[in-house]
């Protein structure tokens, strides 16, 4: 349906989480070094910087479940960039903690930024301008369709000690009007601190896409199918979930036992009415694309066979072992967001097990789907369907995601058997000694229109940097590098290869060299 040529050129990137960026304040932000990333990109010859979902994140730290869909993480936020506007002063920056900088360590650090935000905020109210008052205003108006609530659900939640929404009291947990009222007089000064700590994420962020596309960087984001049971979009849109008269789901999302899994995975996530979603024309949907679209240029769509057909599993069931597919929206919802946005700027997920069905509804929107090379030399007889000589153009290679070892972890834990080594060493023609630089290699040299490693691949870290190691609760989320690897030689390496396969960008006109000299 979309054509992929303009949305996709031949090109390449790296994919590296925000707050694994280096700086002192014991997380990555949206200062200098965000933007001292981009330059390394466009020195290194990518054109794509790929980040995981930018909301904020609850119990666990992870990503993939926030507490709104539409709001930002505000640990994000850059207090350098806080005290060039006057509502920071140095000396509030001076005593910061000496935080450990391979790793967030997410207690100290939420603690810590609260604190921080608490001051801007004071600071805020003491010495903004006119203008920005009148900036700050409008972004709050022009976002009031999430942020009212995003706001006050927050503030209800710090004043219940983090509890999940169902445990508050009944006529804040369901949204009585009597009760919503008394909560917005009571916590007023918390909900208006929070709708100005999501301005600021904002504000810096659009700053920071300004600057990586003026410099030929295009970002892909992140959009998880399935939203947190806690959030703010669950709360304030029950009757588009499967729950009950308490707030509690009645069925919850998973995947289905597999070689992988004798239990299955059982996720947790509220299920959607996509019955009711429809009678709107899904706008709770394209509200959400287009909040994300308006923070990123491309969008990953995870779990995209949940669009074609879910798992549906009793929320009595402490496995996903008893459930049933269930058919999902398919094209009437992607037919939907081709009217609203115009084109589908989509990665599809497509890992796991996929079915015809999936491939139809991947094939017949135009979507490209994704080859992951460290699964690409398991098996016989070179019919995987991950090997490079099987890749179309119209898909995105990874070395790995999020969800997998650093390759170089992967070689030397023993994730990569035998087998694969040595069907590895026999499709490269050589022995394999750095064995992300020779999977960076295949995915550059792919059909591919799209390549993207992680940047643990490109320069060449081990196991101990991986970012998600998926079914563990804890240690996940937190990895981070230092500034000094922004200046290691990979950079040049990277680049010379991105040209040598053909996705390097085209160079400005006033950049060319002049033949002349």
């Amino acid at each position: 349906m979309t054509p992929t040529s303009a949305l996709f050129p031949r090109s390449s990137g790296v994919l590296l989480h925000p707050t694994s960026l280096p700086g002192k304040y014991g997380i990555g932000d949206l200062g200098d070094y965000a933007y001292q990333f981009v330059d390394w990109l466009v020195e290194s010859n990518q054109s794509l910087w790929q980040v995981l979902p930018l909301g904020p994140t609850s119990y666990g730290d992870s990503p993939y479940q926030c507490l709104s869909a539409f709001a930002g993480n505000t640990l994000l936020i850059s207090f350098d960039r806080l005290a060039q506007d006057g509502w920071l002063t140095e000396a509030d920056l001076a005593n910061a903690p000496a935080f450990n900088p391979h790793l967030v360590d997410f207690g100290p650090v939420i603690a810590y930024h609260n604190h921080m935000l608490a001051k801007a905020f004071k600071g805020y109210q003491a010495h903004s301008t006119p203008e920005q008052r009148a900036e700050y205003e409008g972004w709050a108006a022009a976002n009031a369709h999430w942020l009212e609530d995003f706001a006050l659900f927050v503030a209800l939640k710090e004043s219940y000690g983090g509890q999940p929404w169902v445990e508050w009291p009944e006529g804040e947990a369901l949204r009585h009007p009597e009760a919503l009222a008394a909560a917005r007089q009571k916590h007023a000064r918390k909900v208006e601190e929070h709708r100005f700590r999501q301005w600021l994420f904002f504000r810096q962020w659009h700053a920071l896409k300004t600057y990586a596309n003026a410099q030929g960087v295009r970002l892909i984001g992140d959009i998880p199918i399935f939203v947190a049971h806690d959030s703010s979009d669950v709360w304030a849109n029950r009757h588009l979930f499967y729950l009950d008269e308490l707030g509690r789901p009645t069925v919850v999302a998973g995947v289905p036992p597999d070689y992988f899994s004798p239990t299955g995975q059982r996720w947790g996530n509220p299920l959607y009415r996509w019955d009711r979603m429809a009678e709107d024309g899904y706008q709770w949907w394209m509200e959400r694309f287009k909040a994300t679209l308006a923070t990123v240029d491309l969008v990953r769509l995870d779990h995209f066979r949940g669009f074609e057909a879910y798992w549906e599993v009793p929320a009595s069931e402490p496995t996903a072992v008893i459930g049933q597919w269930v058919p999902g929206p398919r094209f009437e919802f992607f037919n939907r967001l081709q009217e609203t946005l115009s084109t589908l700027p989509i990665i599809a997920e497509d890992l796991g097990v996929i079915t015809p069905g999936v491939v139809e509804l991947r094939d017949g929107l135009g979507l490209p789907g994704m080859k992951i090379l460290q699964f690409a030399f398991g098996g016989a007889g070179g019919e995987n369907r991950f090997l490079p000589h099987h890749h179309e153009k119209n898909c995105v290679v990874y070395t790995g995601t999020h969800d997998n070892n650093t390759t170089l972890g992967w070689w030397q834990t023993g994730e990569a058997t035998p087998d694969i080594r040595a069907y590895l060493e026999d499709y490269v023609g050589h022995p394999v000694t750095e064995p992300h630089w020779d999977l960076i290699r295949l995915g550059m040299m792919s059909v591919a229109h799209t390549f993207i490693a992680p940047l643990q691949d490109v320069l060449g870290f081990g196991a101990d940097t991986r970012m998600n190691t998926p079914g563990r609760e804890a240690g996940n989320w937190g990895w981070r590098f230092t500034a000094d690897w922004l200046e290691h030689p990979a950079k040049v390496r990277l680049a010379r290869m991105t040209e040598v396969f053909g996705r390097a960008p085209e160079r400005k006109e006033d950049e060319a060299d002049d033949p002349a000299g």
